[in-house]
């Protein structure tokens, strides 16, 4: 009798963490749910959410090297850091919509590809591939960075990056 009362006891103790663990999520209200990320497809809803990191200006000086895409054997990420490698000056000017600002210390996009944050990161594979894409089209550094805010970076299709795909090497990057 003793060891049913330590069963149900445990019983009840288990039902009951499940139950605190379920019933927040149903009871969330409907505007929390709604609520959007910065840089994800929205226009101007949260307009005091600050910007994501990054350098107004050109570098003055010499970047760091970004990390050697042949150590990745995924083509997409491989692909990432050798567009990342061909774009440094421009990612240097982008934020990041992973807010790797806020939790790894980065100042730009650039710094996601400096080391193998980038490598693990969907928000910053799409968001160099848009850069790229955006600097190939003759857009500034300016106008790419109104793009990623705007959260056009979405729409890349990355598709065409997971094959055996390199950018030309002879494109001029500004």
């Amino acid at each position: 009798m003793k060891n049913l009362g330590k069963l149900l006891g445990a019983f009840a103790l288990v039902a009951l963490s499940a139950a605190l663990v379920v019933v927040p999520q149903f009871g969330a209200s409907q505007s929390q749910q709604q609520q959007q990320m910065p840089g994800m497809a929205h226009s101007a809803s949260n307009p005091a959410e600050p910007v994501p990191a990054f350098h107004a200006q050109p570098p003055t000086g010499d970047l760091p090297p970004t990390m050697e895409p042949s150590i990745y054997t995924d083509k997409l990420v491989f692909n990432a850091y050798v567009v990342a490698g061909r774009s440094k000056k421009v990612l240097y000017q982008q934020p990041c919509y992973c807010h790797c600002d806020r939790g790894n210390g980065h100042a730009s996009l650039l710094d996601c590809f400096v080391g193998r944050h980038g490598s693990g990161c969907d928000i910053c594979q799409k968001e160099v591939f848009y850069s790229y894409e955006q600097t190939r089209k003759g857009k500034t550094p300016t106008q790419i960075r109104e793009g990623i805010i705007r959260g056009d970076w979405q729409n890349v299709n990355v598709a065409k990056y997971q094959k055996d795909y390199l950018p030309p090497l002879n494109t001029p990057v500004k």
